[in-house]
C-alpha cells in the first residue's frame, strides 16, 4: 500500500496529541494515512505495554487510518543509530510516503527530540540508491519524501505552518482520550497521578489548539515546523 502520508510518533499517543486533527482533514479529503510508533511505551507510568498496544488500536480506529505499525524500539534507550535508523528505513521505503511528519525538534521528554533527529536521518538516507533494504526478501528501491513535518508538542516552538482543524476538534480529542491510562479519566486509579493524567493537561492541549488557531482566524489549528523553506504555488493559498 503506497501511503499519502506517514506519521512516526516515538510513543503511542504523540501522534494523537501532535497531528490527529490533520490526519483527520486528509482522510476526510480521500488520502491514505499511517501512523509508525517507535516504542510500546513501556516506560509509562500508567497502565502496560499491552494495555497502550490495545489504546492505539482504539485510537486509529477513531482516526481511521490505514496502516498502524510499531516498531517496538526500546522506550528511553532507542538510538540514532545504524539498526534504528535501517527500521525507519524500510517502512518509508514500504509506504513511499509523499510526506512525512514526525516527533518535534526538542521537547520535555528526551525521547522527543531524539526520535525527531531519527526520523529526520531517515528520511534523507532513504533516498540513497546505495543504502540497500529488503522487505520480505525483496530488495527495496530508495524511496525520498517530497516534505518533512514535525508536529509541536508540550514545549512551544514557534510554528513554520498552521493547519485549519477546527472541523476535526472534537473527533482528535477522542482519539487523544482512548489512552485511558495516559490522560485524566474518572475511571482510572488516580493515586499515580503524572504530568500528562493531571487533568490541566488535557486543558493545555485545547489552550494551544486555540492559540493557534487564533492566528490564522480560526478556532483550532495545530502547528508544524519545517527544516527547509516552504513554497505554495499562489499567495491566494495563504491566510
Amino acid at each position: 500500500m503506497k501511503l499519502d502520508i506517514l506519521v512516526f510518533a516515538v510513543h503511542p499517543d504523540d501522534a494523537e496529541l501532535g497531528c490527529s486533527g490533520t490526519i483527520l482533514k486528509h482522510k476526510a479529503a480521500g488520502r491514505k494515512v499511517g501512523v509508525i510508533d517507535l516504542t510500546r511505551g513501556e516506560l509509562g507510568s500508567r497502565g502496560s505495554a499491552e494495555i497502550r498496544d490495545r489504546e492505539a488500536a482504539d485510537a486509529a480506529a477513531i482516526l481511521g487510518l490505514d496502516v498502524r505499525e510499531n516498531l517496538a524500539m526500546r522506550d528511553g534507550f532507542f538510538k540514532n543509530d545504524e539498526a534504528h535508523l535501517l527500521q525507519v528505513i524500510r517502512k518509508i521505503r514500504q509506504y513511499q510516503p509523499q510526506i512525512v511528519i514526525g516527533n518535534a525538534f526538542t521537547d520535555r521528554h528526551p525521547d522527543h527530540g531524539r526520535a525527531s533527529k531519527l526520523i529526520n536521518d531517515a528520511v534523507f538516507l532513504s533516498g540513497l540508491v546505495k543504502i540497500a533494504t529488503e522487505m520480505n526478501g525483496v530488495p527495496q528501491q530508495q524511496w525520498r519524501p517530497d516534505l518533512l513535518l514535525h508536529f509541536i508538542q508540550d514545549t512551544y516552538i514557534k510554528p513554520d505552518i498552521l493547519i485549519d482543524v477546527t472541523e476535526f476538534w472534537e473527533k482528535k480529542m477522542d482519539s487523544v482520550h482512548a489512552y485511558k491510562t495516559q490522560f485524566y479519566s474518572p475511571d482510572y486509579d488516580e493515586e499515580n497521578q503524572t504530568y500528562i493524567s493531571n487533568p490541566d493537561f488535557v486543558k493545555a492541549v485545547e489552550a494551544r489548539g486555540r492559540d493557534f488557531g487564533k492566528n490564522i482566524g480560526v478556532r483550532y489549528a495545530e502547528g508544524f515546523t519545517s527544516s527547509k523553506l516552504l513554497g505554495v504555488e499562489s499567495l491566494f493559498d495563504l491566510r
